[in-house]
Formats: structure tokens, sequence, C-alpha cells
């Protein structure tokens, strides 16, 4: 059947498996809870009864605040036919973002997951007029459980069912499902507006991808509020893949071993620090098994993709398997068919390695104003995939190279725009429906997309998560010390820094502690000075989130001008001028989190 509409997702599930078990399962108390499709139906429909019985109707906004569960699901249902918009909301935003969403969407209902969460978000709330109620998915006393919702929703279904069902009818692939508020990076979150339409085609276009079906498994650690893991487990559900939820950040080796995950989705981080942990184990080894350990490694890193490895050296990689690799699928669970990758870019070499393993890795590439996915290399099977690009365009969506670099797409998985913000839409998305995403590109052999550069200058960290560099420049610079400072940390696994003193200010104060000196090169390195820097750094720390602290820096001997290169007439950092200057320094800042081979 066409899907046109998230909850279609259910029908479906009632058509292609509709005796299934385990379509929504989370772990409770050290026991995995199974969640079957007749359950998730019917309670998703008893839910959607009780949101009318409380008066709430179409075009209404209800905002969830939770970890990933199947209620998540159930509510998301609801909400969706009864054409209530859903606003996800991250649970480790900041106050002052939670008051500014709250402000901005106007909800009727909040529901929350847990006390720790409802205790946060009380004050705020109290001041937001239009909530009218705060419901809960755990049992905390004195909040309202959102089993009430279902349980009023089943007392009155005989009364509310014919009007659910009108309203179903009505609702087209051009409404409104979702409000999905961007991180807020370079100002105040902006609500972007998705339809059913948006998010659904995005669907479509993953499962002429990807082919999973009701006999396979995927374990759910990403944060489901966020529309990548969002809009694919919407695909995993409408073909019937049993979704396990992860326990938390933190038990996700243990799960993956005991779910056995056919297919799962990632970030770069997850899968640096796998490796990390592995090149760990192999150094700890000793003798000749230390020695094969690392002969398998290093054959692995010189797979290629998609051919070019000769009858001999998959005879070796048969042995490498045998002896190594074959330990590495099993703390996945031993069923991995594939891994996609998303939200910063893959390591090219962490990419080679897996699949050498025996564990396919894919990068795809795409941003929530796209419903999120714009292209995405195909399984390693296919030789559809070239390692360091985020692959071809999805089907349906056309990918275009602006003449400044820029990647724009276009295609009916781009927003309808930002919530009450036109501006905003109208710079983003041009008169002829091109979305411009602030990426730079290249497309590799007229059909991979190659990401190379950010037009903007916020950056990624491997983890996915944003760092506005410019925020945490100008706190630094707020101390004496400090005359300028470039933030770094792309696609690494935290943010660093590269600091020039402000030298008049640094001589004086060395005279002061006592401190000679033959040179500014001698003095940053005097260990007293570094100390004091540090205090500097960790003072700003505190007033930033666990993302953005600054967690390495180095102290450099020049002071930056328009005259040397360094800055613009204007004062502004000149970044790859910079980056270029300090490439020895920035490698050696990430050189230790790398894993090298070497010992």
């Amino acid at each position: 059947m066409e899907l046109t509409r998230t909850f279609d997702i259910l029908n479906n599930l009632v058509n292609i498996c509709p005796d299934k078990e385990d379509m929504l399962v989370n772990k409770d108390k050290g026991r995995w809870i199974k969640h079957s499709v007749k359950e998730y139906v019917e309670t998703a429909e008893n839910t959607a009864y009780g949101l009318m019985a409380l008066g709430l109707k179409k075009g209404d906004l209800v905002v969830t605040i939770s970890n990933n569960r199947p209620e998540w699901n159930y509510m998301d249902m609801a909400l969706s036919q009864s054409g209530i918009i859903h606003v996800p909301v991250y649970p480790t935003i900041s106050e002052d973002d939670y008051t500014y969403i709250l402000n901005n969407c106007e909800p009727k209902i909040l529901i929350v997951s847990d006390k720790q969460l409802q205790d946060k978000i009380k004050p705020i709330v109290d001041k937001i007029p239009s909530i009218q109620s705060i419901y809960s998915y755990n049992e905390i006393d004195g909040v309202r459980n959102w089993k009430e919702i279902s349980d009023l929703g089943r007392k009155h279904a005989d009364q509310y069912a014919p009007v659910l069902k009108k309203v179903r009818e009505e609702i087209t692939a051009d409404d409104i499902v979702t409000l999905i508020y961007t991180s807020g990076t370079t100002g105040n979150p902006k609500g972007v507006m998705l339809s059913h339409g948006n998010i659904m085609s995005n669907v479509e276009a993953i499962s002429k991808v990807y082919h999973f079906d009701y006999t396979h498994r995927t374990l759910s650690f990403l944060p489901i509020s966020h529309v990548f893991e969002r809009t694919i487990n919407y695909y995993f559900q409408s073909v019937g893949v049993g979704v396990y939820y992860a326990e938390n950040m933190g038990t996700i080796a243990e799960n993956l071993k005991e779910v056995q995950p056919d297919v799962f989705i990632s970030v770069p981080r997850l899968l640096e620090r796998t490796y990390d942990k592995i090149i760990q184990k192999g150094r700890d080894l000793s003798g000749i098994k230390k020695q094969i350990f690392f002969w398998a490694v290093n054959l692995g890193m010189r797979y290629k993709i998609p051919n070019g490895n000769g009858l001999f050296y998959q005879l070796l990689l048969k042995v490498a398997d045998k002896l190594i690799f074959s330990k590495w699928r099993e703390a996945l669970g031993g069923k991995v068919q594939l891994i996609v990758t998303g939200g910063a870019a893959l390591q090219p070499r962490l990419a080679v390695i897996f699949n050498a393993a025996g564990v396919p890795v894919v990068e795809g590439y795409g941003m929530t104003e796209a419903s999120p996915v714009i292209s995405a290399n195909r399984e390693p099977r296919t030789g559809d995939l070239r390692i360091g690009t985020v692959g071809p365009a999805m089907p349906g969506v056309e990918i275009r190279i602006a003449d400044d670099g820029e990647i724009l797409c276009k295609g009916p998985n781009v927003m309808k725009g930002y919530y009450k913000e036109p501006e905003f839409t109208r710079e983003i998305i041009d008169s002829d429906g091109w979305l411009h995403t602030g990426d730079i590109g290249i497309m590799i052999e007229g059909r991979y997309l190659k990401i190379t550069d950010r037009k903007k200058e916020i950056f990624k960290l491997s983890s996915g998560k944003y760092v506005a560099p410019q925020v945490i420049e100008n706190k630094l610079k707020e101390s004496p010390f400090i005359e300028q400072v470039m933030v770094i940390g792309e696609n690494q696994k935290f943010a660093s820094a590269i600091i020039s003193p402000d030298f008049n200010f640094l001589h004086n104060w060395a005279m002061r502690h006592g401190i000679n000196f033959r040179d500014n090169l001698e003095l940053i390195q005097h260990p007293q000075l570094v100390a004091r820097y540090q205090r500097v750094v960790n003072e700003m720390n505190l007033q930033l989130g666990q993302t953005e602290q600054i967690k390495r820096f180095r102290l450099v001997q020049e002071e930056w001008s328009p005259n040397t290169g360094e800055l613009s007439p204007t004062l502004k950092l000149k970044r790859k001028f910079l980056t270029d200057r300090y490439a020895t320094t920035i490698d050696e800042i990430f050189s230790v989190q790398r894993g090298e081979l070497a010992d």
C-alpha cells in the first residue's frame, strides 16, 4: 500500500506482519519487554481518542521531552492520526532553549519521560500560558501519567471512533506533522516544519536503497527526537523491522550482544570509540597474538572498495577474518548486515577497516530541513559506494553544486519552512525551491557527493554535535591573557583551541611572577604559564555545555594580524590560512585520540 502519511505505517504493519510480537522492544529492570503490532496499533488509536476527549484538535501542538522508548511511538502515532503537531525536544538542552521553544510553539500539552526532566522543566512550564497540563511516561507522584490519556480514549472509543476516522481521511501528505527545532547555534532555535509527505518521501527513498523486512531487528540508541533517528525508525517500522531500544548510551555494547541486530544507524563517534577499544585490546596482547592482531589490522587497512582486492589478498583476509575479525563481529552481535552513519564525517580509514572486517559501514548525509537524508552510499555488496563520499542522491532528490561550491538540494523531502520565520525560510530556500545546505561539496565521478568544507564556520564533532566556535572564541578573548584564538575540532571527538597570547600583557605578568625567558617561544612553554592558561580555559569551560568545552589547547608564539595573513582587514580569523599554518600543531593535539596502530 502507498504510505503518504506517517500513521499509514500502522495499517501497513497490520497488512505485512499482524502477528509480530517484537515490533517495539525496551528493557526494563533487566528484562526485554516486547510490544506487538496489535498493541502498537490499538494503543496509538486509544491515545488519539483520549487526546480528542481532552479537547485537542487538528493543528494544536504537543511537546514531548523523552528518551527513546515505545511510549514515544504510541504518542507520536496518536498525534499524527489526530492531526496534532508533534514537537519532540531533546532532553539535554539548556533552560533558555526550553523557554524559547515552549514560548515559540505554544503547546497545549507537555509530556516528559521522567522525574528528573519534570523537576527541570516545571519552573519553566509555570510561565508558559498555553500549556494546560503536563503528563509523564514514568510514574511520578503528583504528575498525571500518559496512560490516563489512553485509558480515557478507551472509555470513549465509541464516541470518538467516527470523529478520528473523519480526521484521518482529511489529513493529506501536505499537512504539517511535526516541528523539529534546530540546535540554535546561530541564534535561537528554529522550528523546522515537516509535513507527512516530506518525511514519508524520505522513508520511501530509503526503502529503495536498503532492503530489510519483518524478519530483521535494529537497535535504536541515537535520540529519536532527532530527525535522523526518527525517519529511520519510520522506515524500519514501515517494513516491519523490530525496533529494540537501548537502555542508555552506556549500555550499547551490552545491548548489541543481546539484541544481535541486523542493521542500525550510528554516528562516527561511536565507531571511533569502538575501534579505539578494539585497538587497545590489541595493544594489551603480547607475543605472537599481538603480532597477529596488528598484522590483521594492517591488512584490513589495505582493503579496497568497491573492488581491487586480488585473489592472494582475499586468501590472507580469510585467515585474518578467522583469527581476528570474526571476534569484532561478535562484539556487535554477530549478525550486522549494515551500519549507516550520519551527523558528521566518517573517517575513511574506519570505513575501510570495518568493511574489511565484514562489518558493512556506509556513510550518508542530510539535514533536518531535508527530512533528513539527501544522499547516502548504497550497501557495500552492490559496489555502489565510494569511501570518503556521502554517496549518490537519494531517489527523488536532486543535488546541485552552486557556483560558490555550496550544495543545494531539491525534492519532496525539503521542509515547508521555519515556523514563524518566513525571512529565514527565504534565506535557505530560494525562489526555485532549492534548499541551500550551507555545506561545500563536489561530485565524484558525476554521482558521489563529497563534502569538502563548511560554508559557515559552525562545525560538528564526530559525535554529530554542533560547536559554534565564535561564541567560545569571544568568551576566551575576554581574558587579558588572550589576544586571538581559533577553536577547532571538525569531525574530532572534542573541541580544542589554538591561542595567540596578548604578549604585552604576558611580558608584564611574567616579570611580576619572576619568570625569565629568552623569547616568546620559551615563554609560552614555561610550565607556570601553561598552568595559568589552563585556569583561563577551565573557568571559561564552566560557562559551556559538555560538548563545547575546550579539552586541549596550544599556545603559539606568533601575533596574528592582517599584515601577516592570519586576520582579515576587519580582524576576522582566516580559518583556512590558520589551519594550514598550524597543521602540525593541530595534528599533534588530536593524534592521541586516533588509535594509531604503532605501539
